[in-house]
């Protein structure tokens, strides 16, 4: 298996030419780096203006290895060659290296590039990036690995002081300016954006201390974002939630993440902020706010759960109003989260959350208001990793333990390294409150002189609790408030979509996110109308899905060709993708849009199935796949625009999703990139 990794930009507020005269102080030798013992020049190439120069070197290293590793592999040494291109007129230089010992067995690439600032020339940017593939090694792969990761580590950590230390040595030289390369040239580009890529500053001001495996770790799933999402992509404080919630992994962090932005994108929990308000009984009775901030200058939550009538709540308003609730909440504490990074200057990226257990019960021990809890925990858990700091939990009376031993089992264990309990009054000792938050921001209702605004909650009233079927349908009106669909696609049982144009030109746009499965999407036309839409049979034995349908239009006695005809090419859509794209309509007339089961195509040399193929069909349990889509029709007279505004994307979501690659329909003006 291939590792790579990738380092964030790193900028020298130094030119160029003077950073070249210090890189260039590191060779033959360099007493800096202990195990680089040697090297020798194999080529050197200058071009007839001078404006590039060419230098390939062969260099020794000694590897902090293990003596017993040395002497089954028969080396003191490890050789690289190194080829330098330095191109004076655009102000660059590529390095690219590789090993030359053991090339057969481990096989090591690394490039690195500097290069002018792209918004000041007066200072210098250093990329670095390497793979590392192990193809065997007398059966210690995982020794040589880790080795060479903390290699990899310790020479990013140490190339930045390398070069500043050279030039420190230059100025106290006197030597503070080096002449740009005499020739009249016209720069016409750059290298990158800055806002492309990550800094190593920016890491530090707003991410926090990152290692150089973990900024590799960031930069390559943001990067395979960027490239496979063609919509807006998660900001990095999330991106590196996430990667933290799977210990820097960077295949389970990506496919966590692809899920929940599938279940924000589906829920418009984006727009939560705007178009959510809380009911008026949340806001007298839900007995939770936000309250200053801790010592680290966290956001402070308080929920006195003690005081709250779960009972009343989940009978008022159902268990969907208060888990909308929750995720308000929790969008707003990546809202001040941001806001405090800015005015205390550092990261902040959590949260503390204290909770007050005065008044705990049986009452709160209620069977659905307990379902209720546990619904949210796994719902925030899963959409919201990473975002709480700390947790003080005060004042737990003998029923906490019950409590605990219900949710406990749905919490992540890193997070339920971060609770710390308090029984009783402990909390008012040493170790205990004033430890984490400010005496000045100390509730008065826990002994403070610090008013608090978070309600005292008590009972709701019976009055304003609402029928089990009133709930239900409030329950599922907020459920199902969303633009998007959800369809079952079973083999043999394609979903059909239809759209009626009566003004040609028209464009038909549509949204798609593939949940589960593989299929393929089709476009036909008619002129005929098909009968009216007939539930899947299937369903008749109970092969349904929640909260989605399988719907089929095309009659089976229709011809295609006569009855009706294929407009765009068929489009294989993988799981874990969202695609997006247009059609402009040539005919008025009935437009299915279709997705049909993907059946693995046999291969025609050999009655063995492939490899991929196998895990491919068994990914696919039970021969059923789920999709969540969006389609409208933007008529003739209102579109106004060009046809690249409504470029079609196709976009990997998953560690699933097959490689990219482009294609166009030439016949539907309609472009599907993937």
């Amino acid at each position: 298996m291939v590792q790579k990794y990738q380092s964030p930009v790193r900028v020298y507020k130094h030119p160029f030419e003077l950073v070249m005269a210090a890189y260039e102080r590191r060779f033959p030798t360099c007493h800096l780096i202990p195990m680089f013992v040697a090297s020798d020049v194999k080529v050197e190439e200058t071009s007839e203006d001078g404006s590039s120069h060419r230098i390939e070197r062969r260099c020794a290293l000694d590897v902090d290895a293990p003596r017993l590793l040395k002497r089954i592999a028969g080396v003191d040494y490890v050789y690289f060659i190194q080829k330098n291109t330095l191109n004076r007129k655009e102000r660059t230089l590529h390095i690219e290296s590789h090993n030359e010992t053991f090339s057969n067995r481990v096989m090591i690439h690394e490039t690195c590039c500097y290069s002018v600032h792209p918004e000041n020339e007066d200072w210098t940017c250093f990329e670095q990036s390497a793979s590392l593939d192990i193809k065997s090694f007398f059966g210690f792969e995982s020794t040589v690995e880790k080795i060479a990761m903390k290699q990899y580590a310790s020479s990013i950590k140490k190339g930045k002081e390398i070069i500043e230390f050279y030039l420190k040595e230059l100025e106290d030289e006197g030597i503070t300016h080096c002449l740009v390369f005499n020739y009249i040239f016209l720069i016409t580009g750059v290298l990158f954006c800055v806002s492309d890529k990550l800094d190593a500053d920016y890491i530090k001001r707003y991410l926090g201390d990152l290692t150089p495996l973990q900024e590799s770790c960031l930069i390559r799933l943001r990067m395979w974002l960027q490239e496979t999402h063609k919509g807006k992509i998660p900001k990095d404080e999330h991106i590196l939630r996430f990667l933290r919630a799977r210990d820097f992994n960077m295949d389970k962090a990506r496919e966590i993440l692809c899920q929940s932005l599938t279940w924000r994108k589906q829920h418009q929990v984006d727009y939560l902020l705007e178009t959510w308000s809380s009911p008026q009984v949340l806001q007298d009775y839900y007995t939770g706010g936000w309250h200053h901030h801790d010592r680290d200058g966290r956001p402070l939550y308080i929920l006195r759960l003690g005081q709250m009538d779960t009972k009343g709540l989940v009978r008022a308003l159902g268990e969907e109003s208060l888990l909308r609730h929750v995720l308000s909440i929790n969008e707003e504490g990546l809202r001040r989260c941001e806001e405090n990074t800015k005015v205390f200057g550092r990261p902040i990226s959590c949260w503390t959350c204290l909770v007050d257990l005065e008044g705990l019960n049986m009452r709160h021990l209620w069977r659905p208001g307990v379902k209720a809890l546990l619904r949210i925990i796994e719902v925030v858990e899963a959409n919201y990793p990473e975002t709480l700091g700390r947790l003080l939990i005060l004042r737990a009376p003998r029923v906490f333990p019950v409590l605990w031993t219900l949710v406990s089992p749905f919490i992540d264990e890193n997070t339920r390294k971060k609770f710390l309990i308090y029984a009783g009054n402990d909390y008012q000792g040493p170790g205990g409150l004033v430890d984490y938050i400010d005496k000045e921001i100390i509730p008065d209702f826990l002994g403070g002189e610090c008013m608090c605004e978070v309600p005292e909650g008590g009972l709701v009233p019976k009055s304003m609790y609402r029928t089990a079927e009133e709930v239900e349908n409030e329950d599922v009106r907020l459920w199902t408030e969303t633009i998007y669909q959800s369809a079952s696609v079973f083999k043999g049982a394609p979903h059909e979509v239809l759209i009626e144009i009566i003004d040609a030109s028209s464009v038909i746009t549509w949204d798609f996110d593939m949940c589960k499965g593989d299929v393929v999407f089709n476009i036909y036309h008619s002129k005929r109308a098909p009968q009216l839409p007939r539930k899947d049979p299937l369903g008749a034995h109970g092969i349904t899905s929640p909260g989605g349908n399988n719907v089929q239009l095309i009659d089976k006695s229709w011809t295609l060709g006569q009855d009706y005809s294929m407009v765009e090419s068929p489009l294989t859509c993988r799981e874990g993708e969202s695609v997006q794209g247009s059609h402009i309509t040539r005919w008025p007339g009935f437009y299915i849009l279709q997705w049909k089961f993907h059946n693995m195509p046999a291969c025609s040399t050999t009655n063995l199935p492939r490899v991929d193929d196998v895990l491919a069909t068994l990914q696919v349990s039970s021969h059923k796949c789920k999709v969540m889509y969006y389609t409208e029709v933007l008529g003739s007279e209102d579109f106004r625009g060009s046809m690249t505004s409504l470029e079609s994307s196709h976009s990997g979501f998953s560690q699933l999703s097959a490689a990219t690659t482009s294609s166009s329909h030439s016949q539907s003006s309609s472009m599907i990139s993937r």
